[in-house]
């Protein structure tokens, strides 16, 4: 079933920014789980579901044409994963946060994810790039029925590493507010903060920051009803231990942190994990989106 994108109020076609919203829905169905409403507003969009793994669990990538924010742009996304459904969100390539204006508005996005009960929702983007003297506040809200899931990861690279391009360099001007916050039933379980300025950029390079390293991620699974088997926990020790990365349980929640130099090595450790906290907590074996393989 294809769905004509609704628009909501029309854009500012001629303002210097994008105030740009995207609502989608999914439902489980006879037929699995179906988009069944998406409206947006602005350049953020979606095509029709992909189903790699089967009519229960529908892949949706978004799209943002611009490919990156600029200062003043503000973009919200809102996913639904109603009762019994399945949905993992994804993107087909790296966010961007472009160096602010003079006048140092800031680039905003703010994603809402919630979940009925009985469902299952997964959000892995790709990764998002700080480019030098950006202003950047980055906040994820997730609201959790009772008897629901959530896979979530965020990777965010400060700079272009790649291309020798870090954000300690003392000409740069860039600020970092980045936030996920996990409710369920209305009950905060998990509020992971994050605040980079040029006044404490001293952090990038501490111990107990970031260790010089541009790139750092963050993935979160559960609830989990009970502890992982010790099996699994040693393997997901083991993987981390190779990576400056690690694992621990935050409640009912997995948690795992990595630092590292290359986006893409970040998601590639972050999907090993997902592979085996998958099964765990949805009882479905991993099956990567088709888009992350072009």
């Amino acid at each position: 079933m294809n769905l004509p994108v609704q628009p909501l109020k029309s854009a500012q076609a001629d303002a210097p920014y994008w105030n740009a919203r995207l609502q989608l829905v999914t439902r489980k169905t006879p037929r699995g789980t179906k988009l069944v409403h998406k409206e947006h507003k602005g350049p953020l969009y979606v095509q029709k579901p992909f189903y790699p793994e089967g009519p229960d669990c529908a892949h949706i990538y978004l799209l943002h044409p611009p490919g990156g924010m600029v200062s003043g742009d503000f973009l919200t996304i809102e996913v639904r994963a109603e009762e019994h459904s399945h949905t993992l969100v994804t993107t087909p390539g790296a966010g961007r946060v472009y160096r602010a204006r003079p006048d140092g508005l800031i680039q905003k996005q703010q994603v809402n994810l919630s979940t009925s009960c009985g469902s299952a929702l997964e959000w892995m983007p790709l990764e998002t790039i700080l480019f030098p003297s950006s202003k950047a506040q980055l906040e994820t809200r997730v609201d959790l029925a009772a008897d629901s899931a959530f896979i979530g990861w965020e990777i965010t690279s400060l700079g272009l590493p790649a291309n020798g391009v870090r954000l300690n360099d003392a000409d740069q001007q860039t600020t970092l507010k980045q936030g996920l916050k996990i409710y369920r039933e209305g009950r905060l379980l998990l509020n992971e903060r994050l605040k980079l300025t040029p006044e404490n950029n001293e952090v990038l390079n501490a111990s107990a920051g970031f260790r010089g390293q541009p790139v750092h991620g963050l993935m979160v699974a559960g609830p989990f009803a009970a502890d992982l088997p010790s099996s699994a926990m040693e393997t997901l020790q083991a993987l981390c231990d190779e990576h400056i990365a690690g694992v621990s349980m935050n409640g009912e929640f997995l948690t795992v942190r990595c630092l590292g130099d290359c986006s893409e090595k970040a998601r590639l450790l972050l999907t090993e994990v997902w592979k085996i906290v998958r099964p765990l907590l949805l009882q479905r074996p991993a099956c990567a989106p088709r888009i992350w393989a072009t």
